[in-house]
């Protein structure tokens, strides 16, 4: 774990400031999370982005990759058969690779949020399986900044430990 002296304190970025529209403070909160996760993985060393740093195995790298499925599942209607396999990013795929994905995945995905003008409305999306329905825009959005920031916090931890990164 690094020493107090090798600490590096990043300013915190503070919540959004967002218009007053519903649509708005989600959109504007996802975003706000998606941009700081982002950030928590660029600049990461390896191979330390991909060492496990809990029992459960959990890497800063991998938390990144696993959101680029979640963003594409849930947006752009990506089947995933297996969620665990998405907490490990592949050998060959660097911080950069898998950082452009992720944003990729999120530019695809407010395309299609784009054209959401009723939250209530299900995800305009590819159903790959007819019998499962598309969540409300509204459900999709809430959950994903649920997951985005649950995955943020993670990061944060994780990211100190390996080279005493801190802030947002």
């Amino acid at each position: 774990m690094p020493t107090a002296s090798r600490r590096h304190r990043r300013g915190d970025t503070p919540p959004p400031r967002t218009g007053s529209g519903e649509a708005e403070v989600l959109r504007g909160f996802l975003d706000y999370l998606r941009a700081s996760i982002a950030a928590k993985v660029e600049g990461a060393p390896e191979p330390q982005v991909r060492t496990a740093g809990v029992p459960s195995g959990t890497n800063l790298l991998g938390l990144l990759h696993h959101l680029t499925f979640v963003e594409r599942s849930m947006f752009l209607g990506d089947e995933v058969t297996d969620w665990r396999a998405t907490f490990q990013a592949a050998p060959e795929d660097g911080v950069a690779d898998v950082v452009a994905r992720y944003r990729e995945a999120v530019e695809r995905a407010n395309e299609v949020l784009d054209g959401c003008d009723d939250l209530g409305a299900p995800v305009p999306r590819p159903r790959v399986r007819p019998e499962r329905p598309a969540p409300s825009v509204r459900w999709a959005l809430a959950h994903m900044i649920e997951e985005t920031g649950r995955h943020a916090g993670h990061a944060d931890i994780l990211r100190e430990r390996i080279d005493g990164e801190t802030g947002r």
